[in-house]
């Protein structure tokens, strides 16, 4: 009989003094309104929205440890910022949803919400476009950091990919920031997507009546030993065509880098036109005819009243 006195005085103590204690100190807080309309943010509910955020943020890094765990450490690094604004949209979601289990009516929120979701949306409607157009460009790939790309008549080889910016340095040293929207609307060249060979040429035209095979083994010297140009595939010589002024030729060759191509295509073009000096081979310029016809009448006219 003292026995369950005891326990009863225990269980008295824990449920009335600690666990009463705790309710009290959790039911602090703030209260605005009356009735339905009341709205209480106490410390219990600002402990859960913590403890909501803290097994958000776990849950987040656990999925995208899961999700990357198989990819390099560049491809990792492009889901950063995804990763990131799933984390932003997920802790809103919870705000709301626990604000709704702690009995705060989040109806008006959302109605404003959404109001404000709908102007935003027409306002940011090319923001919005640059992070989808992000997401699908690191998903599938479609660009890579290091590809070299041609847009709006700019070269450039690719430094970083952001979830609404792709950063490229230039031909010139400077850095162009590319709205990833562009990627999907606009028609891009990229030079190495499928490999890192390319083909390049530099076109070149003689004059008539020059000896066409010697033409075409001076071309073929002039990049048999320019440094950049590869030796397989082997370049080759395309008589492109006969044209106004000019025979015109064409050395094709192959290459590895593609940003530095104006550099080798300078140094063939020197080569050429020393080689074509040395070996008496004209590069002509257009030329035209002038015919002056005199008029007969007005001259005769001007004369007469001279004479007057």
């Amino acid at each position: 009989m003292q026995e369950e006195n005891v326990k009863e005085k225990i269980s008295e103590v824990v449920k009335d003094d600690i666990w009463g204690g705790i309710k009290d100190f959790l039911e602090l807080g703030v209260h605005f309104g009356e009735g339905d309309k009341q709205i209480d943010i106490t410390v219990g509910l600002l402990l859960l929205i913590a403890v909501s955020f803290i097994v958000a943020s776990f849950l987040l890094k656990w999925i995208r440890i899961l999700f990357t765990r198989k990819m390099e450490t560049t491809d990792k690094l492009k889901f950063i910022s995804v990763f990131k604004f799933i984390k932003y949209v997920t802790y809103i979601i919870v705000v709301f949803s626990v604000l709704s289990l702690g009995g705060i009516n989040i109806t008006p929120f959302l109605a404003a919400s959404a109001a404000l979701l709908v102007g935003l949306g027409l306002a940011l409607q090319e923001l919005f476009q640059d992070i989808i157009a992000g997401i699908f460009i690191i998903i599938d790939k479609s660009l890579l950091v290091g590809d070299v790309i041609e847009i709006e008549g700019k070269v450039g080889r690719v430094m970083e990919i952001k979830l609404r910016t792709t950063r490229a340095l230039t031909r010139d040293d400077k850095i162009i920031i590319i709205p990833n929207h562009k990627f999907i609307t606009d028609t891009i060249y990229n030079y190495t997507q499928n490999h890192r060979t390319t083909r390049e040429l530099v076109r070149v035209g003689v004059a008539y009546g020059s000896d066409t095979k010697k033409v075409e083994k001076l071309l073929l010297e002039s990049v048999a030993s320019q440094k950049g140009v590869l030796k397989t595939p082997k370049p080759f010589v395309l008589f492109e065509d006969f044209g106004d002024s000019a025979l015109v030729f064409s050395i094709c060759f192959f290459i590895t880098d593609s940003f530095v191509d104006p550099r080798i295509k300078s140094e063939i073009r020197f080569r050429i036109d020393t080689l074509f000096r040395d070996n008496n081979i004209t590069i002509p310029f257009p030329q035209r005819d002038v015919h002056l016809f005199t008029n007969q009448t007005n001259t005769d006219l001007s004369a007469n009243l001279a004479e007057d």
